[in-house]
């Protein structure tokens, strides 16, 4: 999603609303594309209203989505298939996989690999219905994401019924979602409960934060187990008890523990200078559509932590 941020000129005098101001500031962006386009907007680091009117020194960030291009086309992209059945899909996904067409992703994507694999034809533009309607159709089967550069398993509807029973396992947490990740430290106990609000990171609007003692934002809830200690680099798994946008990433920066080759929430590491996100889904576990039983999936370690953990074993014997 594309970002903007600049702060009101300390000598401005007007008396404009935020709506107003915004548009006169930004080429091309007029009143009309901030009430359909404009997903989040803040003010000095809070929510703002359109008509909110602007000070001097107003910081203002302002979040949106592009415009949705006129058709997905079915793309034939090798796929790791884990299960499937005449309802779902399981995935393993590839690391820098997007999962859906999105603001500099709108093709490659995960979406664009399925259409081809299930045999259906492109998506056409829809302008039918309110916004969320919208991206929802275009969409297919997603009914939870992984972040482009976290590897593992995604589970995908193949018809409506499906995607309404799979919401429905994910929106009342009834699955189990475990991740493993190489971390830059090691947490003070061996496993615990993390537990916090996550806000958007008013410094940097890409970011999130964990925060707690408030009821602003999400709440977020992490299980970590430390599997083992090289030095200063531990092997942890997690699970996750909700479903927040960078949850892990965030929770692992929480603890002083940001994770390995993450752009995000780390720097780059001097002895894994090569190193990308180290974190990958790897197991699952869900009652799939009409059964009373649950089904666990599981997926290979991939070659980046083999790697990784090879390395730190002959640095740290």
């Amino acid at each position: 999603m594309p970002f903007y941020n600049f702060v009101v000129p300390g000598d401005y005098s007007a008396s404009e609303r935020l709506d107003v101001y915004v548009s006169n500031s930004i080429g091309g962006f007029n009143r009309s594309k901030l009430k359909t386009g404009v997903t989040d907007i803040m003010v000095n680091g809070k929510k703002a209203k359109l008509s909110q009117k602007i000070k001097p020194r107003d910081v203002i960030d302002i979040q949106w989505e592009d415009n949705i291009p006129d058709n997905i086309e079915p793309q034939n992209i090798p796929l790791e298939i884990v299960y499937e059945d005449k309802d779902v899909t399981v995935v393993s996904k590839a690391q820098g996989m997007v999962t859906h067409p999105a603001c500099g992703n709108w093709e490659g994507t995960l979406v664009n690999a399925l259409l081809y694999h299930w045999g259906r034809e492109s998506i056409g533009d829809i302008k039918e219905g309110d916004k969320k309607e919208i991206l929802q159709r275009r969409r297919p089967g997603i009914v939870h994401r992984l972040d482009k550069d976290t590897s593992g398993l995604i589970i995908t509807a193949k018809n409506p019924e499906a995607e309404e029973w799979l919401h429905n396992q994910f929106t009342y947490h009834k699955i189990l979602k475990e991740y493993i990740c190489i971390v830059c430290g090691k947490p003070k106990e061996n496993a615990g409960v993390i537990k916090t609000q996550i806000i958007r990171d008013p410094k940097n609007r890409k970011r999130f934060k964990a925060v707690t003692g408030t009821s602003e934002g999400k709440t977020a809830v992490s299980i970590y187990h430390v599997i083992s200690t090289y030095g200063n680099y531990s092997l942890v798994r997690v699970r996750i008890k909700t479903g927040r946008t960078h949850q892990i990433r965030v929770h692992m920066k929480y603890l002083n523990c940001p994770i390995l080759g993450d752009a995000i929430y780390n720097s780059p590491d001097k002895k894994f200078p090569e190193a990308t996100l180290m974190l990958h889904s790897y197991r699952m576990k869900i009652r799939l559509p009409g059964q009373t039983e649950y089904s666990t999936f599981r997926t290979k370690t991939p070659e980046r932590f083999l790697k990784a953990e090879k390395k730190l074993k002959a640095m740290y014997k």
